[in-house]
Formats: C-alpha cells, structure tokens, sequence
C-alpha cells in the first residue's frame, strides 16, 4: 500500500509539472541564445523635467537607478507637449532590425499608479511607441487593457522584453514566465526606455526604481 502512495505521487507529481510548462507557468532563461550588450553609465540618457535639476528626479546609489516625478512636473524640454516623466533611454543601441531584449530588476512603490513604467519606443505613425508597461493601482498592464501581473507594489521583480521586429512581435517575461506575448506595432527605429512617464489618473508622486539593466540582441 505504502509502495503505491508513493508511486501514485510520483505521477501525479508528473502530471502537474508537465501542465505547468504546458500553460507557459515555468520560468525559463530568456537571454539564451542572445548576446549582451556593453552598457555603463554613459549610455543612460535621463530625460526629466526640463526646469528641475537631475538630482531632484533622479539619483544613483549601490547600484539602483531610482526615478521620481509629479504629477505637476513641466515635460522633459520646453517645447514637448507630452506628460511630465522621469526616464532612462538607453542609448547607442537604437535599433531597425534583429531581436532585441531588455532585462532588468524592477520595484515600483505603493501608491505610484496612472504611469508608464517602461516603453520600448518606435513605431508606425499614429503610435509612437510599440510597447508600454503601465502601473494602475497594483497591476501592471500592457498599454492599458491587459493585466500582466497584479500585487506588484513594494517587491522586486525580473523583467524581460523581446521585440523581434521582423517578426512583428513583443513578448514580456515576469520573472521569467511569459505574460504577453502579440503583435509590435511597426516602424523604422526602436529604443528601451524605463522609469516613470505620467499617464491618465496620475497619482500625484510617481516613482520606479531599477537595477541590473542589460540590453540584448541577435540577429533574427
């Protein structure tokens, strides 16, 4: 009797790994086959409120970027009329073709909602961008209608996202487990950026913070 608890376990134990990688719920190494890019401080381009000091907005200690902005901040030049942000743009890796992927760890708040939290820029005019991470409340959203993961405040989290632009394709990995995976939206160049880019039903303070920030490609 004992011999076949054992054994009925054991399947069962089976069963359940095998729809647990079925439904895409195990978490896989993304950045196989990719190759990562040389990345330093210089190629952080922080684009913040054009009238405020960077320090004000920005600062980075023992290895994590941590970017704020409010809801009343003047955009990040005089003439731009978009929202105000507090942004990372990486760069000297734009890019028009290949498979790209950004990874970092990212923390975002309590209390930080109505913001964009990452973007990969580019696209087919009317958009300008091809994909956008937003925090409402305690869930990140792919643009605005679909849940990535809900309960994110006040923990670190792995973020991954893939464009392959000739394939036309963004996927995005929380903590290595596919959460989107669906079509990008075009255009001729494309870059990451990451941090806090007001959006409808701001919070008055917005914030974000990240580390181990690493850019990859290959050539698809």
């Amino acid at each position: 009797m004992e011999n076949s608890h054992t054994y009925f376990g054991f399947y069962f134990s089976l069963i359940i790994l095998f729809l647990y990688k079925a439904m895409g719920c195990e978490p896989i190494d993304t950045t196989l086959g990719f190759t990562s890019q040389p990345l330093n401080q210089s190629k952080f381009i922080i684009q913040k409120p054009y009238d405020i000091p960077v320090e004000q907005r920005y600062n980075f200690s023992d290895g994590v970027h941590t970017l704020r902005v409010i809801k009343t901040d003047k955009p990040h030049t005089r003439l731009c009329k978009t929202e105000p942000r507090t942004e990372i743009r990486i760069h000297g890796y734009d890019y028009c073709s290949g498979v790209w992927q950004f990874e970092a760890y990212g923390y975002v708040p309590c209390g930080t909602s109505g913001v964009c939290i990452m973007q990969v820029f580019g696209s087919k005019p009317p958009h300008a961008t091809t994909a956008m991470l937003k925090i409402h409340n305690t869930s990140l959203y792919y643009y605005s209608d679909e849940v990535i993961i809900s309960n994110l405040y006040n923990k670190w989290f792995r973020l991954n996202v893939i464009h392959d632009v000739e394939g036309n394709n963004v996927k995005v990995y929380i903590d290595g487990v596919l959460k989107h995976d669906g079509p990008a939206r075009g255009g001729t160049s494309h870059y990451f950026k990451c941090g806090v880019y007001s959006q409808t039903d701001a919070s008055f303070y917005m914030e974000s913070r990240w580390k181990d920030i690493t850019i990859f490609n290959k050539h698809a």
